[in-house]
This record gives C-alpha cells, structure tokens and sequence, in this order.
C-alpha cells in the first residue's frame, strides 16, 4: 500500500518474515540518509533484515518516480520504521512426550521517503547539539621519566635511579624482578597501586599464574613502600 501526503512517499511491507528486533537495528541505520547512501548502506550489509527493507525502499523509490515525478537523487529516507506482525506458532517435540512451543515472528516495515533533504539531515545533528559535553576531567601529570600506562599503571620509560629492591617481596625473585623493569616498575609503590587488573595484566605477561595474590605482593610492597 502506498500514499502520498505532503510530498511523502510511503512504501509499506507487511507480514515479512523476520522478528521487529532484528529488521530495527538495519532501519535505524538508513534514517535520515539520501537515498542512494541507503541503498549503499543496505547493499553492503550482510542481514536478511537489508533485503527485507531495501525491497521495501526500492518500493518506494518506484512509487516516486512512477506517480509523483520525483527523481530519486532528491529523495531522503525520512523515517524507516518496524512494527510487530502477528506471530505464526508452531510445535516442536519435546522430552517425555512433550511439546515445545515455536513461535515465528512476522514484521510490518514501513518506509516513509521526502524531497525535504535539509530538514531530515539535519536531525542528527541537532541531536549530537543537544547532547551535553563531556566534561573534561583534569589528570595530574606523571613523573618526568614515567607514563601513566592504561593497562599498568604508573610506569618509567627507563632506570629512575630511586628504585627499590624488588626481591625482598618474597616470591618475587631476580629473575622477575628483571622482567618487571622491563615493563618498567621500580618501585614498591608502583606495586602497591596495582589494582584487580593490572595485577591480572601483569600475571598474563610474565607467566606469574596466579602468584601476585596468592603470595600478596601488593600487600607486602605497600609496607615496604610505608618503611
């Protein structure tokens, strides 16, 4: 069924079989492009939802250039929008002579199309306008001769020259004390910072498995850090 009112061009398909939820993450995708951005966008995507409602916007772009006369370079997809259809119910055999129930969802896709490209372009950005800003949340800055590594932590990109000695953690050892600077942790206090996932970071590294939490090494860094 298709209709024309003030210089929309609508295409509708009902009873396609594929569930509301699925054809609606294709649908809002293509709201608000040109039409030959859609048709692009739904080409490219490898859903049953696209060819469900690109031959429902190829519908519409028809039903423009046949009984309107509108060319379909000037068209817009102002709204796409998926209904539930009624749903088909079916059985399946189940365990000790039961039944499971099987339910087959049907959509309604209806496509709305518009020569008032200005207007529905620019909706998503006012939009994004009336999103309030993020604010900006000011970090101190790390020593000179360190980053603040997202996935360790406080680091040093070399010898600071104020290291501790990492062996008298117990279970730590030389030959991981040398693998930790690699990944450049000196100190004690860098140690005693490490939260569930850097802990989790490091351990994947080195091959520790599991030996930071069983032996408490950001316990005993902390009091050797507080001496």
């Amino acid at each position: 069924m298709t209709w024309k009112t003030e210089m929309e061009i609508r295409a509708t398909h009902k009873y396609a079989r594929i569930s509301a939820l699925k054809a609606r993450d294709v649908a809002r995708e293509v709201t608000g492009m040109a039409v030959s951005d859609a048709l692009d966008v739904i080409r490219f995507t490898p859903k049953k939802a696209a060819f469900l409602i690109g031959k429902t916007l190829k519908s519409a772009i028809a039903n423009a250039e046949a009984n309107h006369d509108i060319s379909s370079e000037d068209l817009v997809v102002k709204s796409a929008t998926v209904n539930e259809g009624p749903a088909l119910k079916r059985w399946s055999p189940a365990a000790r002579g039961g039944a499971s129930p099987i339910r087959k969802r049907t959509s309604h896709i209806s496509i709305v199309l518009t020569d008032e490209a200005e207007d529905v372009l620019s909706r998503k950005e006012k939009a994004q306008e009336a999103k309030p800003a993020k604010k900006k949340v000011a970090k101190s800055a790390p020593a000179e001769g360190s980053i603040d590594d997202p996935k360790l932590g406080l680091v040093y990109t070399a010898d600071p020259g104020h290291g501790d000695d990492l062996k008298a953690i117990t279970g730590l050892g030389k030959a991981v004390e040398g693998k930790l600077h690699k990944l450049g942790i000196y100190t004690f206090a860098q140690i005693a910072s490490w939260n569930g996932g850097q802990i989790a970071e490091v351990e994947e590294r080195l091959g520790l498995n599991g030996r930071i939490s069983k032996e408490n090494w950001v316990g005993q860094a902390a009091e050797l850090a507080a001496k």
